[in-house]
Order: C-alpha cells, then structure tokens, then sequence
C-alpha cells in the first residue's frame, strides 16, 4: 500500500465523485478508479458504493476513513516537525564534561546556545573521559568536553585550546594582589584545598610538585570543584585549577607559578562517522565559534609579549645586524 491508495480514497470520499475527485488530484478518471481497486483489492472490502448516482462510503469504507485521516494528520504533523527540527525550534542535544569544564562552561558556551536555541532540550552530565568515550561510542552521547588525544580510536577529538592550570586564590587571600610568579617552594607553608586522587587534574598536580620536589601543605581534598571554589572565595585557602575558571569568575585571582604548571588541550569529542543532528551540528559550529573568540585575547597577549621581547632584544643589541649575524651564535652553533 502507498501514501497514495490513501490520499486517492479521501479524496473521493470527500468529492464522492470519481470525476471531481480526479480533477481535484490532476490525474485521469482510470487511473483513479484503477488504484481505489487496487486498494480494496489489498484490503480485501469494498470502500464504496457505486452503485447510486453518487458514490458513497461503506461501512468498511467509513471505518476505514476515520484511521486513514487520523493517519495523514500524523503524517502531515511529522513533516512539520521535521521542518521545526531543521529551524532548531525543537530537538534534543545530550553533552557531557569531565568536571572543570563544568566550572567554566556551562555558565558561558552552554547558556548562550540554550538562550539561542531555548527550544532544544539539553541534558549536560559531568563524568571522567573515559565515561565519555565510552557513551559517544554507543551513541548515548552527541558531544563531550575532555582532552586531547583521545583514548579510543573511534572518537575524534577537536583541539579548541591549551587549558593551563593555575594557583586559583580568593580576593581576600594574601597574594591576590601578587603580580610575580610564585615558586614551588613557596608554598611549601602554603594551605592547599585540592581536587582528591580520583581527578586526572590531580595527578597532573602532584606529578608537578614531584618534579620539583616541593611538598605543599594539602589542608582539604575535596571531590567537589564548587565546593573548592566556595572555600577559596572566603580567602584563607589556594587551590590548583584551570586559570579559566578564574577568569570566568570576578571574585578569584589566577596567580602563575615558576616553572608553569602543566598545560593540556581542550578538546571537543565526537564520534567518528556518526550522524550528527541540527541541534548537534549548530552546536559544534558554536563550540567552534567559541574557540576562536576564548583564544583570541590570548593571542593578542602573546603577540604583545613577542613584539615587547624583540624591542627589549634591539635595545640590548643595538649595533647587531641581523642580517650578518653579528657576534651572538644560535644555541649549540660552534659548541
């Protein structure tokens, strides 16, 4: 049976005319009644009297019109809402982040698509990387926040930028208003509210403090990075976190270390080869977007300290040609 048996029998119900039903579907009078026979012929009744001067329903006719408009209402109901899909006025998008992105992201990437988008359900659940994969792999998930590379070869990772932890204090702490870097060894005294050992973040950490061979003093572990920021706000404490969280957050203060803390990438995770939906689509294209405007500032500061650092190198150098080489060497030429 085809979409068209049923529009061809409501048509001639309506018209309960043969002729005026064919002329109302711009098809000839045999055709019509060829594919009402077939149709009958497939339902094994007969859909109409033909026998008066006008054609009228059965009763297997008239139940079975009732079913056949309840059908083409769905039917018509489901291509609108294909087009509202498409138009991003409905759809769902199921992302997932492993928890500092959360600190930092939600406020900012995932309320600005939901205030573009109100339309499309979102659900945002914060689990380790490896929970990620495993679901993007399954296809329970559209997208997911974690890092590059990505652990499964299935899953493709997109770099959005180099996430760099920081030393994350309070307004109210006492280096708040610090602008040199810190070292390891000065915080050696200094009391540290952490992320507890079940959080990759940590790892990065201690491995650091390791390197260095400092021993901070850890006063509180915490599996909560709300909770972390709560305490640190009050001012008595430090923590080690993105520097991003502090900057998305008025009352906190990003100080640097010296050596620098550990940096990874950012990354956008995805199912290879997946189908991706509209929702999911412009939600790429906006994680996208926000890449390219979260880096931009830093690229400016970088090209600032870079052309600062050639003045500076031409003020101490001010007879060197470049050109000639002059008396400076590359590292490692002539040793």
């Amino acid at each position: 049976m085809l979409l068209r048996h049923i529009r061809y029998f409501l048509a001639v119900a309506e018209h309960r005319n043969f002729t005026h039903a064919a002329q109302a579907l711009h098809v000839s009078q045999p055709t019509l009644s060829q594919q009402i026979r077939q149709l009958e012929d497939m339902l094994g009744v007969t859909l109409f009297d033909r026998s008066g001067r006008t054609v009228r329903l059965t009763e297997f006719g008239d139940t079975y019109a009732r079913h056949a408009r309840a059908a083409l209402h769905e039917l018509d109901a489901g291509q609108r809402a294909l087009h509202d899909v498409a138009d991003l006025t409905s759809g769902t998008l199921r992302l997932a982040m492993t928890p500092t992105f959360t600190a930092y992201l939600i406020g900012s990437l995932v309320d600005a698509f939901n205030a573009r988008y109100p339309q499309v359900a979102l659900t945002v659940s914060e689990m380790p990387q490896e929970r990620i994969e495993a679901l993007l792999a399954d296809d329970a998930l559209d997208a997911g926040f974690a890092f590059a590379p990505s652990r499964a070869p299935e899953i493709d990772a997109t770099p959005l930028w180099d996430e760099t932890l920081a030393l994350v204090v309070g307004r109210a702490h006492r280096h708040a208003r610090r602008r040199r870097p810190l070292t390891p060894a000065a915080l050696h005294d200094e009391p540290l509210i952490l992320l507890s050992r079940a959080f990759e973040t940590r790892d990065s950490i201690d491995a650091y403090f390791a390197q260095h061979r400092a021993a901070p003093r850890v006063a509180l572990e915490v599996n909560s990075i709300s909770a972390i920021l709560e305490l640190v706000r009050s001012g008595r404490l430090a923590t080690v976190l993105p520097d991003a969280i502090a900057r998305a957050s008025g009352d906190l203060c990003a100080l640097q270390l010296e050596p620098a803390l550990p940096s990874r990438t950012a990354a956008l995770l995805t199912r290879r080869g997946a189908y991706r939906s509209v929702a999911a689509r412009a939600f790429v294209d906006s994680a996208l977007a926000y890449r390219d405007a979260y880096d931009a500032p830093r690229a400016l500061a970088r090209r600032k300290a870079n052309a600062e650092g050639g003045a500076r190198e031409s003020g101490r150098n001010p007879g060197r040609n470049p050109a000639r080489g002059g008396g400076d060497q590359a590292p490692g030429v002539g040793k």
